[in-house]
């Protein structure tokens, strides 16, 4: 889990990074999910390692700074979160290729989704009032997600019956992507009911599932391939 393993002292914001590129913008700094270490001090430029060693014992640090087993809830949701945008990653590359020209709004999403994994990783039990307002999690894209699947829906031919994940390249990996965000969201629901996650977290994610079933019925269409049809077997 090394993209996701924070620790506050090493973890550095990025202001307008990935919040620029979404989109959404406010005033507090935006901290990336990935910790950027740096080991430079005064006019020493050895270019930093990737590894520190500090989670061979099996424990890994929250943003607040504690100190958690690997298999803890929190790491495991942002495990699932991590592979989500990954998987997200993938089927964004198939859709390039067939040249679809929404992939703006998958790198928008997995932008957001490193705002998740933020706030996953500032547990309220932990956190100080500084902590919180970092990594606050903003509605804004749960409309947007909303409004997409709409503009969507739209073009699409009414939904009669079980689709099973096909449809191309780029409609199967958006379908191996919405099955991603459904453990993601299972995993965050527990977090979020303990109130050590912001709720708009979880409907982020309960929304991204829908949009992800929505756009990979629209990208076969698109692409002129069948979808897989549910039949009884006999």
């Amino acid at each position: 889990m090394t993209s996701f393993v924070f620790r506050h002292s090493l973890l550095r914001g990025v202001p307008g990074t990935c919040r620029f590129i979404s989109g959404y913008r406010t005033k507090r700094p935006l901290f990336t999910l990935f910790s950027v270490r740096s080991y430079a001090t005064g006019e020493d430029n050895r270019v930093p390692k990737i590894y520190t060693k500090t989670g061979d014992k099996g424990f890994s640090s929250t943003f607040t700074g504690e100190r958690r087993p690997k298999e803890d809830h929190i790491f495991e949701a942002l495990g699932n979160t991590d592979e989500l945008s990954s998987t997200i990653g993938l089927a964004r590359e198939f859709c390039l290729d067939k040249g679809h020209t929404f992939t703006h709004q998958l790198d928008k999403i997995q932008c957001v989704l490193q705002d998740v994994g933020s706030n996953i990783a500032t547990p309220r039990s932990s956190a100080r009032e500084s902590h919180i307002k970092r990594t606050k999690f903003i509605a804004q894209p749960i409309v947007d997600l909303e409004t997409w699947i709409d503009e969507f829906t739209e073009e699409l031919p009414p939904l009669t019956s079980f689709i099973l994940p096909s449809g191309g390249k780029s409609s199967a990996a958006l379908h191996l992507a919405r099955t991603v965000c459904r453990r993601a969201e299972r995993s965050v629901a527990p977090i979020v009911r303990s109130g050590e996650a912001d709720p708009d977290v979880a409907k982020f994610l309960n929304r991204l599932s829908d949009y992800l079933f929505t756009v990979a019925r629209y990208v076969s269409m698109k692409e002129g391939s069948e979808e897989k049809i549910y039949k009884r077997p006999e």
